[in-house]
């Protein structure tokens, strides 16, 4: 074998190292951030469509830990997590009850979402959080509403409800008409993935276009994660990014 088919064979035996396959942000978004911490780049990765059959740490080391460097950390939408868990349904098998139908008429609709605005979603939150907290939740907006304060009614009802997200045409298929909950328990998550990576730094968030919330994190201050997401950069439809690869850059 000549020198040049040595070289040649040994390219083909050894493992390709894996292509950065980060996606673009949400329209109108950029892949950078000045945060009072520093500046940091999001880099949205691409996953396969993961169902309730899925393992989340599974995906995480199949979609993520390849691109991970030291001093990076992976932000990942908490809707995914929730997906993996089982905690996903479809329209068709909910049925919501008279008090949900009711109970929807007076939560308010927005451009981002729609929220528990709607008796499947409303249907989740009473289960979630109970009829007298919802309740309570729905006189405290009531009162405070005519004065110009919003989000009173998700901050009474809890982060259980706050993270319960309907069918939206932005969202990709199935899950489009499906009424996803948050995570049972996304501390413990997050604390299991960093634990799949070997340590990594993780946080779940849930981002939309009017906030960001850190549900859990491990290796990392949530403050830092919110601060740099906050202009909610993943996508989530046919982006299919719902993971960032969270990065401090110079410059």
């Amino acid at each position: 074998m000549t020198e040049e088919e040595r070289d040649t064979a040994s390219e083909e035996a050894a493992p390709a190292a894996p292509a950065w396959q980060f996606g673009s942000p949400n329209p109108g978004k950029q892949l950078i951030i000045d945060t009072p911490a520093g500046r940091f780049a999001r880099y949205p990765l691409y996953s396969h469509l993961v169902t309730g059959d899925d393992d989340i740490a599974a995906v995480v080391r199949e979609h993520a830990q390849p691109y991970l460097e030291p001093g990076d950390i992976l932000a990942i939408s908490e809707k995914i997590v929730a997906i993996c868990e089982g905690r996903s349904y479809p329209l068709a098998e909910i049925h919501p009850t008279r008090l949900a139908n009711i109970m929807c008429k007076f939560v308010t609709r927005t451009p981002h979402g729609i929220g528990i605005g709607s008796p499947w979603t409303m249907e989740f939150a009473l289960r979630e959080a109970g009829a007298p907290r919802i309740f309570a939740a729905a006189c405290a907006s009531a009162v405070t509403k005519p004065f110009g304060v919003k989000g009173v009614f998700y901050r009474v009802a809890g982060p259980k409800v706050a993270a319960i997200d309907g069918p939206t045409d932005g969202t990709i298929p199935p899950y489009n008409r499906c009424v996803t909950l948050g995570p049972s328990n996304p501390r413990k998550s997050a604390a299991e993935i960093s634990a799949a990576l070997g340590g990594r730094a993780v946080a779940i968030i849930d981002a939309n276009d009017l906030g960001v919330k850190v549900l859990g994190a491990s290796g990392v201050d949530p403050e830092l994660v919110a601060q740099a997401f906050k202009d909610n950069p993943l996508g989530q439809g046919e982006e299919q990014t719902p993971m960032a690869v969270l990065r401090r850059v110079e410059g």
